[in-house]
């Protein structure tokens, strides 16, 4: 058997061991509230659609430029937390007095987005010791979120398109 130019056939694998990353990151209390999904296919153009909408809609240009580098990437994998509080006595991390105030007030809990973030640079590490062109889209997680790829409980979300071509289309950016 001769495989010849099959570099993209292992992305799949490769968005696997990211994400595998990503969940086991340390997490407040131990309360793991992430949710990672995989998109390519339709999936994606509908993500590209909607971040498209979104840059037309809200006139914030960079939703346009970072759908294009999404269409680009063969795999785009989405990163997501709820905004469930920790429940820490005294925690005021969040800027309100407890849990109870921060939840009245529709707000998010300081670890939740903590928590995404040591996660999200878990599996960029991993997607950089294998190589693979990335990079953080917050744009994306918007579109995703709006889309509710990620479920009802998704609160805050980011994506990191993934490629595997001789250029990265994530650095000479317009």
């Amino acid at each position: 058997m001769l495989l010849l130019n099959d570099e993209k056939n292992g992305l799949l694998d490769i968005a696997r061991m990211i994400c595998s990353a990503a969940r086991t990151a340390p997490k407040g209390r131990g309360l793991d509230l992430m949710t990672t999904a995989i998109v390519d296919g339709d999936e994606k153009d509908r993500l590209v659609q909607r971040m498209l909408h979104i840059a037309e809609r809200d006139d914030v240009a960079f939703f346009a430029r970072d759908a294009e580098n999404v269409r680009q990437a063969q795999i785009i994998i989405l990163f997501a937390t709820s905004k469930q509080p920790l429940g820490l006595p005294h925690c005021g991390f969040c800027g309100f007095a407890d849990c109870r105030e921060l939840q009245q007030a529709g707000g998010v809990c300081a670890f939740n987005t903590g928590d995404l973030g040591i996660a999200i640079g878990s599996a960029v590490s991993r997607a950089a010791d294998l190589r693979i062109d990335n990079r953080i889209l917050y744009s994306a997680g918007k579109a995703a979120l709006e889309l509710r790829l990620l479920g009802a409980d998704a609160a805050l979300a980011f994506g990191l398109p993934l490629s595997v071509t001789g250029k990265n289309p994530f650095f000479d950016r317009k």
